[in-house]
Formats: C-alpha cells, sequence, structure tokens
C-alpha cells in the first residue's frame, strides 16, 4: 500500500518536489497557495475574478504522466503581442473556467488530461490578497507587491528591502478548502515544500482550518529547508529563524527538516551575491531547542545554473526520511 504525501506550498519549491516525488510509489496530494497577484496570474485574478492559476498549473505539469511536448505548450508564455506575458496553461485554465463555471471542475479536467499521478487541492476557494506589516508600520497588501519583484513596477514607491517583514496575515481572512482539510487529515506525512517564506509556504499557513488539521495530525511533519536567503524577506534568516515562522503560523514545529549536506559553488554564490542572497545558515542546536527531533543531512541541490533543489535526489532522500519516520520502532 502506498503511502500517503501531502505536500504544502507553491512555486518553484513544490513544482521541484512533486516532479521528483511523482516517480516513486507514493499517494500524492499537493496543496497549493492561491494567493498569487503578480504577473500573469494576476491580470486574470483582477480582470476575470478567478483564482490564479499559475501555482496550480505548475504543480498539474509536475505531477502529468503526459509527453514532454504537452507540458511545454502548457508551460509556453507568449512574448509578441497581443498576448505579451501570457501563459497558454493559465488561458486554458480561465477559458474551461468559463466554459463550465467551476474552478473545482477546470483543474479535473486539466488534470484528466495530463494525467496526472495524485491531486492537486487549492488550499482554499476564498479570494484574499496576502498582506504583510513591515518594520515601521508600513503595510503592503498583494504577494507581488510584498515579493522583491514588486519593486518593477513603476506605480509603486522604491521598496525599502532593508526592513524586516514583522508579520503577515490574509485581507479578508479565507477558510481552508475542505479537501485540503481532509488530506491533511488523513495523510501518513505532511511535507512543507521549500519556497520563498512570506510569499509562498506561510500564506498556506494564514488560511483558517489550516494551522488546527496540521496541529490535529498525528502524521509526522516535515520541512524541506530552503537553500538560500530572500532579499527582502528572509534577510539573515538562519534554519532556526525559518523553523520559528512556521512555528508561530502552523502552531506546531516540524518534526524533521530535510537539509542540503553541502556547500554551494562559489560561482554560484557569487551571482546570488549580487541579489543579496545567502546560503542559509544551519544552526542545529537552535533547531533541536525549537524541537526538531530529527535533521536529515543529504546532498540534493542541482547542478546547474541556479541553487535550487534537484527533484531526483530531493525526492529519493524525501521517501528515505518519510520511511524511517514511519518504521514502528523509530
Amino acid at each position: 500500500m502506498e503511502n500517503s504525501y501531502v505536500v504544502i506550498g507553491g512555486g518553484t519549491g513544490s513544482f521541484s518536489l512533486l516532479s521528483g516525488l511523482r516517480h516513486h510509489p507514493v499517494d500524492l496530494s499537493s496543496i497549493v497557495t492561491m494567493m498569487d497577484s503578480g504577473g500573469n496570474s494576476g491580470v486574470m485574478r483582477d480582470t476575470y475574478g478567478v483564482l490564479p492559476p499559475g501555482d496550480l498549473r505548475r504543480c498539474l505539469i509536475a505531477l502529468s504522466d503526459e509527453s514532454q511536448m504537452l507540458r511545454d505548450i502548457l508551460s509556453y508564455r507568449f512574448e509578441e503581442p497581443p498576448l505579451t506575458g501570457h501563459n497558454l496553461g493559465n488561458l486554458f485554465f480561465l477559458a474551461l473556467t468559463l466554459q463550465s463555471g467551476s474552478e473545482k471542475l477546470a483543474i479535473e479536467s486539466i488534470g484528466k488530461m495530463l494525467k496526472i499521478k495524485g491531486r492537486v487541492i487549492p488550499v482554499t476557494w476564498d479570494h484574499s490578497h496576502l498582506t504583510a506589516e513591515i518594520e515601521g508600520g508600513e503595510v503592503i497588501q498583494g504577494e507581488g507587491n510584498i515579493d522583491v519583484r514588486g519593486n518593477e513596477n513603476p506605480a509603486l514607491p522604491p521598496r525599502d528591502l532593508s526592513r524586516l517583514i514583522e508579520r503577515v496575515y490574509l485581507a479578508p481572512p479565507a477558510s481552508a478548502n475542505p479537501d485540503a482539510l481532509k488530506a491533511i487529515e488523513s495523510a501518513q506525512v505532511v511535507i512543507l515544500a521549500p519556497g520563498d517564506l512570506y510569499t509562498s509556504t506561510l500564506p498556506n499557513l494564514l488560511v483558517g482550518g489550516v494551522p488546527e488539521a496540521i496541529q490535529k495530525a498525528e502524521a509526522p511533519f516535515i520541512y524541506v529547508l530552503n537553500l538560500m536567503t530572500k532579499h527582502g524577506e528572509t534577510d539573515g534568516y538562519t534554519a532556526s529563524r525559518h523553523i520559528e515562522e512556521i512555528k508561530r503560523y502552523a502552531g506546531r514545529t516540524p518534526d524533521a527538516v530535510l537539509i542540503h549536506d553541502g556547500s554551494v559553488p562559489d560561482d554560484l554564490l557569487t551571482r546570488y551575491d549580487d541579489e543579496h542572497a545567502q546560503p542559509v545558515e544551519v544552526d542545529f542546536d537552535k533547531m533541536r531547542a525549537l524541537g526538531v527531533s530529527v535533521t536529515w543531512r543529504r546532498d540534493i541541490i542541482a547542478a546547474d545554473s541556479l541553487v535550487r533543489h534537484d527533484p531526483t535526489r530531493t525526492a529519493a532522500a524525501l521517501v528515505e526520511l518519510v520511511d524511517t519516520l514511519l518504521k514502528p520502532d523509530f
């Protein structure tokens, strides 16, 4: 019988994990943030009143057993007018939603077309905006404005990225998708994917009912630690600081943390210096003091031009960790 994995997150972090895990004999459910307000997803959200499709699309493609050509087509982004910036997969989701009158039916239809292994579940059906309070009292609304990319919007004043985020919340409040709560309740392991802490990971934990479900779950709670800090969000954050924020919003400390065991190539470090990003310092003693029972260290970095998790190696390490945690004598 396959173990039931629930992966909570969004963006490239969930995409990476799901891309690797779909090759393993596990029962996968991906719970996806619905707070994206930037780029093509934000345009569709504002214009048509639909939930932002970008993170959903990435997770559906990650779980797909269809041809690479079809997956690539649904990731295609137009570069010429009149569709400049639009993503074909997002347009397809919009068309299905308008035709069927249901975002849920649109997700299910795309899932069938892509022959996905598992389920993709929006964390909420409610329309809500991520909001952040910054040091000094400034309030910023919208994921796209909180993200560093918000500084690329000429309509907005330049953001002082030296001031840290003090807290995030949803406005208006959102309630959890019942399917997401059921998935967490029945899971044998609950995993927080890597990703931008305040704009990708934590938004899922702001949805009413999700923290309570994680707290009640008997399943092990695992966090896949970010490889690098994010300028304007997690400058100077150690591993324990990430854990503190997860505990703050989830109401539960991860039982185990999957950590990259190794260094980042010097040429990549130089490139990320320009972005004011640094490898996350792993402070094991502070992590244990917060209640982390297991720190699982494996070489899980991708060997390419970006510092990111390798889907194959990260999935293998995660399955190894889960199998260990679920042993009766562990």
